[in-house]
């Protein structure tokens, strides 16, 4: 998709919604005997998450873990959509949809992996990681330059951010 197309799609969003391993975090997870310890998260993300919301666009989590480091995580950063848990991304995508009133066409979504493939050809606006796996780069409409967990979630909100400030 060439760079006029992509900053159409970029202009109609409203609401981000990303998957967390492999965007939000690198993908690893330190785990000690009582189980998950510790995720590490980008402090250029969560800023991209707040220039997101300058702007009047939602930001939300869509994640297949229930991990209570994405749950404190979500609450630092004030996201209003937060989906723990979630096996089912489409139906969850739709589900959003149908309470929002949001259009697909006004939803952007980044994900890594081939439990986001369906989702990344629903929204209006595909990404996707640096470090993505092939499935998730087929699909995307946008590859960020950088890897999960190192700021791709702000490239996508800058990349946003500038489509819609084009023109007013």
């Amino acid at each position: 998709m060439n760079l006029a197309d992509l900053t159409a799609r970029a202009r109609r969003i409203r609401l981000v919604l990303t998957d967390c391993d492999g965007v939000l975090t690198d993908g690893g997870v330190y785990y000690g005997e009582h189980g998950e310890v510790l995720k590490r998260f980008s402090i250029r993300d969560g800023m991209g998450v707040e220039r997101l919301r300058a702007q009047g666009i939602i930001s939300g989590i869509m994640t297949g873990e229930v991990s209570p480091s994405v749950r404190t995580r979500a609450a630092k950063l004030k996201i209003e959509e937060l989906h723990l848990g979630i096996k089912d991304k489409p139906a969850c995508l739709r589900e959003i949809m149908a309470r929002t009133g949001f259009k697909a066409e006004e939803i952007a979504f980044i994900g890594d992996d081939t439990n986001d493939v369906e989702i990344l050809g629903m929204v209006g606006f595909s990404a996707c990681p640096g470090d993505a796996t092939t499935f998730a780069r087929a699909v995307a409409d946008f590859h960020c330059q950088t890897p999960g967990g190192y700021g791709c979630f702000r490239e996508l909100a800058e990349f946003i951010i500038a489509a819609q400030a084009v023109n007013g």
